[in-house]
């Protein structure tokens, strides 16, 4: 079996990385197609993954438009050359529009019910379109797989991932010590047009830094007096940096998922919402998220103020992740299974 994936986001290679392993340890060829965002292409070499890069991401929706067309061309001569049994990949736009004019299967992974312009471009040409249990949005009944779990469960779940406090060493870090994890976006893929996150985002470090030392990551430029505390190497290493971390607070609802998967208590500052940092926090307590637009920021800073003040909360943390996990799968072999039962 040959299978091509379409790797458009950083998340997108760790949900994939360990289903790629077992497919070669089965004997199955697979074709990664690399989409030149953020760090894509970067861990794809730091996990000793070859690629083939059809082009930078675009910004705007002029842009993403005139990258509809380009990518949509060039992944078809990338499926031709290679004569792939199934396509898979996350989000799927790409994969979707491919898979029905060269009549290869296509199996579409989504968890992001907002991405509403992407959904209707994507979802009547698809195959199948697999999304957590807990996905609020609309898809097609009959092309509707559903499963228990997440996307960041692929390689947060303890069958694949197990935190080395000898990772902190990379950022100048020791296990023990208070630290906060952020993360900031960009704001310009499609799904994020009219949202947005923090306003101040000085005073909300400074008021984190009381608590412990503040990492950030961030997709867009900082403010001089943050861009110190800016991480810049070890992308590989950020889910022991998060499994490790007193707390997260960002921007990203995959990053807070990550932390919440991880046993590392979440807060989302974003206008909008997410059907699985819904449930993580609604029936697991794991995640928080602020979407209010006016007072979000203010809400959040208060909410991690009362999590970093508590005495002794890691066994709360750890309690509410078993609880998580005794309901969940391991993603990774449900990921495996289900493009393999799609292959021509």
């Amino acid at each position: 079996m040959r299978i091509l994936l379409d790797i458009t986001h950083p998340a997108h290679v760790h949900f994939f990385r360990n289903a790629i392993d077992v497919w070669k340890e089965q004997g199955h060829d697979v074709v990664i197609a690399a989409r030149d965002k953020d760090i894509v292409t970067d861990l794809l070499e730091r996990t000793g993954l070859d690629y083939q890069n059809l082009g930078s991401a675009r910004e705007g929706l002029a842009g993403l438009g005139m990258e509809l067309f380009v990518r949509d061309f060039r992944l078809l001569r990338c499926a031709r050359k290679h004569q792939p049994d199934v396509l898979a990949g996350i989000g799927g736009i790409f994969i979707a529009h491919v898979g029905f004019l060269l009549g290869i299967p296509s199996v579409v992974f989504t968890d992001t019910e907002n991405a509403t312009i992407s959904n209707r471009l994507t979802f009547p040409l698809a195959t199948s379109v697999v999304t957590p249990r807990c996905y609020e949005g609309s898809v097609p009944r009959k092309k509707h797989i559903s499963y228990p779990g997440y996307h960041e469960l692929a390689y947060t779940h303890p069958n694949r991932f197990h935190a080395s406090p000898a990772a902190l060493e990379a950022f100048d870090l020791k296990q023990g010590d208070p630290f906060i994890v952020m993360r900031l976006v960009s704001w310009r893929a499609a799904h994020d047009v009219r949202d947005y996150g923090f306003g101040d985002l000085s005073a909300a470090v400074r008021q984190l830094q009381r608590h412990g030392r503040v990492l950030i990551s961030s997709e867009r430029p900082l403010p001089a007096d943050l861009e110190p505390l800016r991480i810049v190497a070890h992308p590989e290493l950020v889910h022991h940096l998060l499994y490790y971390a007193r707390l997260f607070i960002g921007e990203s609802a995959t990053m807070a998922s990550e932390s919440a998967t991880l046993g590392t208590p979440a807060i989302l500052v974003s206008t909008s919402r997410r059907g699985y940092t819904n449930e993580l926090e609604n029936r697991y307590g794991l995640a928080f998220t602020f979407s209010d637009r006016e007072g979000a920021q203010e809400q959040a800073l208060n909410k991690a103020s009362e999590i970093l003040g508590s005495p002794d909360p890691d066994q709360t943390w750890e309690d509410n992740r078993n609880k998580m996990l005794d309901e969940m799968i391991d993603v990774t072999q449900f990921v495996v299974e289900v493009v393999a039962s799609h292959a021509r």
